[in-house]
């Protein structure tokens, strides 16, 4: 290169004040940045108080006191030297890094495009001391440290040009109190701007400081996490799909108690809330992973959120299976347990719903009625009038009405509300009013009282009124057996007594030629009987009643789009649930409330039953306070 070119330069060292404002270029890249390593110093020294005040969105002022252990004076200059820290001291400790911060960058490179005192005392000094342009001086003060950074960037003007506005750059220090206040509910936070306050958090469980964080609407809604496996642990609190949210801003997750934005973590925990959230939603969490620092390289960014594990994919499927299993639990048993199925009609009868051979609440609809009393017609039936005959005490005690409700006599209806007899001699009581006769919580979503408008199924339990959406219920019921049934290999089939044929192009009947297996798994047998003409010999039972023909070519357009692997393994879920849609009860279907009842109970019996395969909710829940307030009753 010629020496006389204007771009020549000789290698020269750096000095070291540009060495540290470059370096607060990664460190420090906005007000934020500072309060989130200031914070993780208090609470590497032992804080269990600590105050944050903040003046012009940080950029003026930014003021953090804590009560830790405090530094000696004759360390203080080395606190804010570069790569100056009492964390680590060797490689072997860096591979296992069990404090927040260690980079020993965090105070110097602040420092050196700010204004920066820093006053500290120990627990057996006399009086504290502080360090200020360098140097050392007595001062007064409580225990602990306070890190007092004022005019951030007064002398880098063009990065303080880059900052927003005042309130967008308060709310991202917020944001980061929020984050660190979460993952430390052991240590009080309070938080002022402008010389007023915004937030304070007293020392509380983890339970009431995420309830206060992310408020009533993620409280209310929400499900403990626990699991262990070896020398992985998960806890806190996933979110039920009605606690989504149409951004990702409720999301916290921490490895180690560090708040981390981990691509594989996420997307396990996302994979996880599939079946039961909307493509556009998202989960609301807080989540703490706990694992060995030796598993999990926390030094691959310098702001320190993002993280590296030895065993991704074991870190992966462990989180995965531990929020789904978590998740799985929101059946309508949430407010109760699983009932036994025992009878609710006489001593020694199995009732419709409950029994042992039934496998989906469709087949209810199609099987004659097990009672075929003296008055009973023919089974029960979606709206046909028949009734079902419960001996002489029940003669057809049903009758749908026009607008597609259910009426009974409370006598007729009493009988399900009596307790199980097993001794052979006792009688049941006369028949009492319904509200009387309620269990607490054997069967959490009570009995049907009636259909409104043919799309919901009113019932009554311990706690009041429940309300369900029946074809929003029985679609995540048959969901789930379509999904159990493919992951045991054992999909019931139906032959068909008459094969279904339709028209189809070349192009479907080449897909039914070359994915036989895959259809078959999915329980479909299907022929090409002309070049033009495809039948369906068969379907999976649970689906029976469904139109075979939309069924088939449901299948087809998947499989031929995706392929046969993929719709197994990747697309699954996706076309068990449109599966699931074509044969879920119809609205503007009169139900009986023997149906009804079948409903509830296989809802109770079903994992995830709380929504439908597209995250909306199945039922909802009216207490008897809630009622009184509508009605101003005590007021």
């Amino acid at each position: 290169m010629n020496a006389n070119s204007p771009t020549y330069r000789p290698i020269l060292a750096l000095p070291d004040n540009l060495i540290s404002q470059i370096a607060a270029g990664e460190v420090v890249e906005r007000p934020s940045a500072v309060v989130k390593e200031i914070l993780e110093n208090a609470l590497d020294a032992g804080a269990s108080t600590i105050v944050v005040r903040l003046e012009e969105g940080g950029v003026k002022r930014i003021a953090i006191t804590d009560n830790g252990r405090g530094i000696p004076p004759d360390q203080l200059t080395l606190a804010v030297a570069r790569h100056a820290t009492s964390k680590i001291g060797s490689l072997e400790e860096l591979e296992h890094v069990a404090t927040l911060g260690f980079r020993g960058e965090a105070l110097a490179s602040i420092a050196s495009v700010s204004l920066l005192t820093l006053t500290t005392r120990t627990a057996d000094a006399d009086h504290a001391w502080q360090i200020e342009n360098g140097k050392v001086s007595p001062a007064s003060g409580a225990q602990g440290t306070t890190v007092d950074v004022q005019d951030l960037y007064y002398n880098t003007p063009a990065r303080r040009k880059f900052l927003k506005s005042e309130q967008t750059e308060f709310g991202h220090c917020a944001e980061i109190v929020r984050r660190i206040a979460l993952a430390r509910p052991d240590v009080s936070f309070s938080l002022t701007h402008n010389g007023k306050a915004v937030d304070h958090w007293n020392v509380s469980a983890i339970d009431k400081r995420s309830a206060q964080i992310l408020g009533d609407a993620f409280s209310n809604a929400r499900l403990p996490l626990d699991e262990s496996a070896g020398p992985l642990r998960l806890h806190g609190f996933v979110g039920l799909p009605t606690a989504s949210k149409a951004r990702a801003d409720a999301q916290f997750f921490y490895v180690n108690g560090r708040f981390v934005r981990d691509k594989l973590l996420t997307h396990a925990v996302r994979a996880a809330y599939q079946d039961v959230l909307h493509g556009d939603r998202y989960p609301s969490y807080v989540l703490g992973l706990d694992l060995d620092p030796a598993l999990v390289d926390v030094n691959v960014h310098p702001s320190k959120i993002e993280v590296r594990f030895r065993d991704s994919r074991a870190v992966h499927q462990f989180v995965f299976h531990a929020v789904s299993r978590t998740l799985a639990q929101t059946s309508a048993t949430a407010f109760g347990t699983v009932p036994a199925p025992v009878s609710a009609s006489g001593p020694g009868t199995a009732t419709p719903w409950l029994a042992a051979e039934q496998t989906s609440f469709a087949t209810q609809f199609a099987n004659p009625s097990p009672y075929a009393g003296s008055g009973g017609g023919g089974g029960i039936g979606m709206g046909n009038g028949g009734g079902a005959g419960y001996g002489n005490a029940y003669q057809n005690p049903y009758r749908p009405q026009p607008n597609g409700g259910v009426t009974q006599s409370m006598e007729s209806y009493g009988a399900f509300f009596r307790p199980n007899v097993n001794d052979a001699g006792a009688s049941y009581a006369p028949a009492t009013p319904v509200a009387n006769a309620l269990p607490d919580d054997d069967y959490p979503l009570g009995f049907a009282l009636a259909q409104l408008h043919g799309v919901f199924v009113l019932a009554q339990n311990s706690k009041g009124l429940v309300l369900v959406d029946m074809h929003a219920a029985h679609e995540r019921i048959l969901y789930e057996q379509l999904k159990n049934a493919l992951d045991e290999n054992a999909m019931p089939v139906q032959p068909m007594l008459i094969p279904v044929t339709f028209f189809a192009d070349a192009v479907e009947v080449g897909t039914v030629e070359e994915h036989q297996d895959t259809l078959k798994a999915l329980g479909f047998d299907m022929a090409a009987i002309s070049p033009t003409t495809l039948a369906v010999r068969a379907v999976p039972a649970l689906l029976k009643n469904a139109d075979a023909q939309s069924l088939a070519r449901d299948v087809l357009r998947e499989v031929r789009e995706f392929g046969g692997s993929r719709v197994l393994i990747d697309r699954r879920n996706e076309l068990l649930g449109t599966l699931a849609c074509h044969t879920a009860v119809r609205a503007n279907r009169s139900l009986t409330v023997p149906e009804m009842n079948a409903l509830l109970r296989q809802m109770e019996q079903t994992e995830r039953a709380d929504q439908c395969n597209h995250g909306r909710p199945t039922w909802v829940q009216l207490g008897l306070n809630d009622l009184d307030k509508m009605f101003m009753r005590g007021q």
